[in-house]
């Protein structure tokens, strides 16, 4: 069963592998992010060595997304959240770097367009689910409808959802229906990573200077980044709220510490890896009378070809 795969992942550890007990959330229990240092590396005290080890993790998930996409009895969807600049681009660019482009596939989430707005807050992802076989990536997700617009009630307003339907608690029917969702994804073939990247509020300030600075960053940046970050306790906040409420054994959360890019690079790697790992992937087989039966009607029709 699906349900098993993260309590397998996560119970085993072959030699020379990371320990992912820091990033993985606990269960049935509020969490809190005070408890994850955004510095956290480890024992890798510089990024010499994480980068060696992530290189062989590229390698790695080349070979093992080849058997993945053969296979194509899974899929698998991987959604990063974080605050602005918390390195969600860089970490799709460098971990799948090696990933064959026909099985991968990936989608950025901003503001809803008015043809998104006419929908369920799910519709717009639901569209962009990979097939199985495929490996799917989400740059923000449905979660910033538990986050953006909890922060910023006037953009719920602004959904037009009517008030006959609309939930007494809005955010807690929306996390049951996210856990729903997940649960439909994971019985339908889906794995389901989510990804938390937990930078500090001073190396998010670190990186805006950079991107003002810096003439080719500067198209990163967005006079809106700084008005959020007015907002910062309350965004800390309702990730909390929206972790604690979706983190479920068939759908995990990890919190991956975001100030060092190379260590989250590094440890989002390793879980996909392990995840892949555990799925026990074969290349499709037929067996000797299937293969010996297509050879021949294969030379066959070679030989009455007509020319």
């Amino acid at each position: 069963m699906v349900y098993k795969l993260y309590s397998i992942f996560a119970n085993t550890r072959k030699e020379g592998t990371m320990d992912l007990s820091p990033f993985q959330v606990p269960f049935e229990r509020k969490m809190s992010l005070r408890d994850y240092d955004p510095e956290y590396t480890g024992k890798y005290e510089n990024k010499e060595g994480a980068e060696k080890k992530l290189k062989k993790y590229i390698k790695r998930l080349k070979v093992l997304q080849n058997v993945f996409y053969a296979e194509g009895d899974y899929a698998i969807l991987a959604l990063e959240q974080g605050m602005d600049s918390s390195g969600k681009d860089s970490l799709i660019k460098y971990v799948m770097s090696g990933i064959n482009p026909m099985g991968c596939q990936v989608f950025s989430f901003k503001t809803p367009s008015k043809e998104e707005l006419k929908h369920g807050f799910l519709w717009r992802c639901m569209k962009a689910e990979p097939e199985r076989g495929r490996i799917g990536i989400f740059n923000r997700s449905y979660y910033e409808e538990t986050a953006v617009v909890r922060v910023h009630p006037e953009l719920l307003a602004a959904q037009k959802i009517p008030k006959a339907v609309m939930p007494a608690d809005v955010w807690k029917a929306r996390y049951e229906y996210i856990r729903n969702y997940e649960k439909y994804l994971v019985e339908n073939g889906t794995v389901v990573l989510k990804f938390f990247l937990n930078i500090s509020k001073e190396e998010q300030r670190s990186r805006f200077f950079e991107r003002l600075e810096k003439p080719e960053k500067n198209w990163k940046f967005s006079a809106n980044d700084i008005k959020e970050r007015v907002h910062w306790n309350e965004y800390m906040s309702v990730y909390e709220d929206a972790i604690s409420e979706t983190n479920t054994p068939h759908a995990p959360w990890h919190i991956i510490p975001g100030d060092h890019k190379w260590f989250s690079h590094l440890v989002v790697a390793e879980i996909l890896v392990r995840t892949l790992e555990s799925l026990n992937l074969r290349y499709p087989t037929m067996s000797p009378e299937e293969h010996e039966k297509n050879l021949t009607m294969l030379k066959e029709e070679l030989k009455n070809e007509k020319t």
